[in-house]
């Protein structure tokens, strides 16, 4: 409904980390992300990304992105060092993988950019199918 809007590609995107049923908070407190780290713990969990697109033609186009990973046990010296980076503040399941959490990775299928929030593949996918010029500024990029 935004005149400056209108016409404009808006791509929007949230991610959550699931343990069977139990989707995990985006840890904002230290007792939080301490037990979303805990559960985690020598677990398998999923990540997914849900992508949503309007094109300036005003039509929606939406993804879910799903990836599984599994974590190494974690010891308490793991979880308290980590606690203490802050690196999981406002993290979906309290851990930030592109940081110091990737050591705890024993195993990922599936796009690693989801893990990190944003999974580039299906956004520029999604984005060039609908014509944005995703190539665009890419040979001055450096």
């Amino acid at each position: 409904l935004d005149d400056d809007l209108r016409g404009s590609y808006i791509l929007a995107a949230d991610t959550v980390v699931a343990v069977g049923r139990r989707i995990l908070p985006k840890a904002e407190l230290v007792d939080e992300a301490s037990q979303c780290l805990r559960l985690l713990s020598g677990r398998n969990h999923r990540v997914y990304t849900a992508i949503c697109l309007v094109t300036p033609k005003e039509t929606f186009r939406q993804r879910l992105v799903e990836t599984r990973v599994r974590f190494k046990r974690l010891s308490e010296d793991d979880i308290q060092a980590y606690i203490g980076s802050g690196e999981w503040r406002g993290k979906a399941g309290g851990y930030a993988v592109q940081g110091i959490a990737g050591s705890f990775v024993v195993k990922m299928v599936g796009s690693y950019s989801n893990v990190v929030g944003l999974p580039l593949y299906e956004s520029t996918t999604l984005l060039g199918g609908e014509g944005f010029p995703v190539r665009f500024g890419w040979l001055n990029a450096s």
